[in-house]
């Protein structure tokens, strides 16, 4: 089967039908087309810039394409992206790589290499593919080249900026004020009798990965709390993610207990505890660690480890078995292997199998359900990992998406990851590396893509459920890399506030808010009540073929699925419908005017009958 090489741009993709797991991912699978995000683009000879963009250099260059034969054409690198563009055939090849997503720069070949298109670069990037290009074996043409993309691809790696600090996008709404903790807060019902808001951290003195509002138990002091930062890793005291308006049981988030290898004891830290207990009268309070047991035994050799039955005899300690970063580096990285750029489809299953990734996704939608059905009963949890920046962040996030209705909108879904991601400290700088050349920095993690997995795993579950669709997932994970956007910069807020990243950068959320209507999913049906419980089984979760896979020509590229397109056509007929019908009524009161309204109704209400019939099955 030949191949033609698709336009890759920058990808936002709506949702779309999507094979499970267990079949050929390239047999029946659809993946929406790519969109420029030209908005607010200045043009400038062969493709749009943003405000703030400048060109660096571009050369004459071939693209070795892994899906067709090699392209001749240009490259164009500007102080954001790499693009590419042939210029040796009728059907357009395009490239568009925004340089945060360039995880790795290599040389390939060198001036005595045999062999066509032998000598060249290879660019490792960080969104499942990778791309080589080729160039003449003479006068050391790619020196310039790869000096100037190696530069410009980690600028914090040679003293300079970071893109989002030169943008110059602008728009109408400030995405930065999307969440704002007290108002959070408030809408959860607190403070209250049970749970107080402190400002003890204003100036991050207690803990300098936290954010500067917390919510704590009613009866615990200041005093108390400085006591209990210093038995807990990173000093990150237990403090509440999500309170239940029902029950009033709590979700609270911390990090490990420095307990060590002498087995400390901290009363301090028992009774702060015992505090959270007693709020709700909870009988037993529950530990979720997110730690196999053995490595939050191993933990203790290094001044961590885990709550004792013997300390804290009012609580119950369960381990989640949720592997750390670097097993899920590795997972990842095999998969990326048997995706691009070819899938061999005779042993997919076997292949898809031997990189634990939807093993790892079905051990954190378990932990998440676990601790989601636990608050629904009434009892109140503690989580944590080691640090609680990683796995503890995927559990309480998910746990809060299953239990509370406002966090599956779009603006809610916006304020639980400025929430308990980025406010909390999740190590996005860490684990994604932006602009920083170690490729095998040993911190490097998929830990918030495993999130936004979960996340499309129960929106395939509970496809009515939520108001956002697919193409937000994937906008976000594109930003997550591309540094366009100040949102997922650096570790916490602390060091936040030291760059001025909320006056200095735009908000992701300034992006997506211009312009909501390519993130709503015309199948949402509000339900405030509804907990969700996804089934995190093998047999229900499949491989994310349109962001794994989606470089690969042969997922068939489409805008949006039939099903999803009509349906979006039918409510705009009915609103035109019922529009009609509303200024009929409103009409001059007339013999004919009130002919032509009666006549007119039943019409009108036809379609809106079988609209209501058409959202039955859904």
């Amino acid at each position: 089967m030949s191949f033609v090489e698709v336009e890759e741009a920058n990808p936002v993709m709506a949702s779309a039908p999507i094979a499970p797991y267990n079949s050929s991912p390239l047999g029946n699978s659809s993946s929406p087309n790519a969109s420029r995000e030209s908005l607010k683009m200045e043009p400038l000879a062969d493709f749009a810039m943003l405000p703030g963009e400048e060109r660096v250099t571009d050369k004459e260059i071939i693209y070795i394409c892994p899906f067709n034969a090699a392209v001749k054409g240009k490259v164009f690198i500007t102080n954001y992206r790499l693009y590419f563009k042939n210029t040796d055939s009728e059907t357009p090849v395009t490239l568009d790589v925004p340089l945060g997503v360039i995880s790795r720069v290599e040389k390939m070949g060198g001036a005595s290499s045999r062999g066509e298109n032998s000598y060249g670069l290879e660019i490792t990037c960080k969104d499942m593919r990778n791309l080589r290009f080729a160039l003449k074996q003479e006068g050391h043409s790619r020196r310039d080249i790869f000096e100037i993309l190696f530069k410009y691809a980690f600028p914090l790696s040679h003293g300079m900026q970071l893109f989002a600090f030169l943008s110059q996008e602008k728009y109408e709404e400030n995405g930065w004020n999307v969440y704002e903790p007290m108002d959070e807060y408030r809408r959860q019902g607190l403070p209250n009798s049970e749970w107080r808001i402190t400002f003890i951290n204003k100036t991050y003195e207690l803990c300098d990965t936290y954010p500067t509002v917390l919510a704590v138990p009613y009866k615990a002091t200041e005093e108390d709390l400085k006591r209990v930062a210093t038995f807990r890793s990173r000093c990150r005291i237990p403090v509440l993610s999500w309170f239940h308006k029902e029950n009033h049981a709590v979700i609270t988030r911390c990090s490990q207990p420095l307990v060590g290898m002498s087995g400390k004891r901290n009363k301090d830290d028992e009774r702060y505890l015992d505090l959270i207990r007693e709020a709700n009268g909870t009988t037993k309070l529950t530990i979720y660690d997110a730690r196999p047991n053995v490595n939050a035994v191993a933990n203790k050799a290094t001044g961590g480890g885990y709550e004792g039955d013997d300390a804290y005899q009012n609580a119950e300690l369960v381990f989640l078995d949720i592997h750390n970063i670097h097993v899920m580096r590795e997972s990842l990285k095999k998969l990326k292997d048997i995706v691009y750029p070819n899938v061999e489809e005779s042993h997919w299953l076997s292949s898809l199998e031997s990189t634990h990734w939807l093993e790892h996704i079905k051990l954190v939608l378990s932990g998440a359900i676990q601790v989601a059905d636990k608050v629904s009963s009434g009892s109140s949890v503690v989580v944590h990992c080691s640090d609680g920046w990683d796995r503890t962040a995927q559990l309480t996030s998910l746990a809060m998406l299953m239990l509370d209705s406002y966090y599956r909108t779009l603006r809610g879904f916006q304020v639980l990851l400025e929430k308990e991601w980025i406010g909390f400290g999740h190590k996005f700088a860490s684990r994604i590396g932006h602009g920083d050349k170690n490729h095998a920095d040993q911190d490097r993690s998929p830990i918030f893509l495993q999130f936004i997995d979960c996340v499309w795993q129960m929106t395939k579950q509970f496809p009515t459920a939520f108001e956002f669709n697919e193409r937000l997932l994937v906008v976000i994970l594109d930003h997550l890399y591309s540094c366009r956007f100040g949102t997922f910069l650096y570790n916490c807020e602390s060091v936040r506030d030291s760059n001025s990243v909320r006056g200095k950068t735009v908000s992701l959320w300034s992006f997506v808010n211009s312009d909501t209507s390519l993130y709503i999913n015309p199948f949402y049906t509000p339900e405030s009540s509804r907990v969700l419980y996804p089934v995190a089984s093998m047999r229900h979760l499949e491989l994310w073929v349109t962001y794994y896979i989606r470089w690969n020509p042969r997922i068939q590229h489409q805008q949006q699925s039939p099903v999803e397109q009509r349906y979006k056509e039918l409510l705009a007929l009915r609103d035109q419908y019922l529009k009609k019908l509303e200024e009929l009524k409103l009409s001059d009161s007339a013999p004919s005017s009130t002919h032509l309204t009666n006549s007119s109704t039943p019409n009108a209400a036809t379609p809106n009958q079988h609209i209501t019939h058409l959202q039955t099955p859904f």
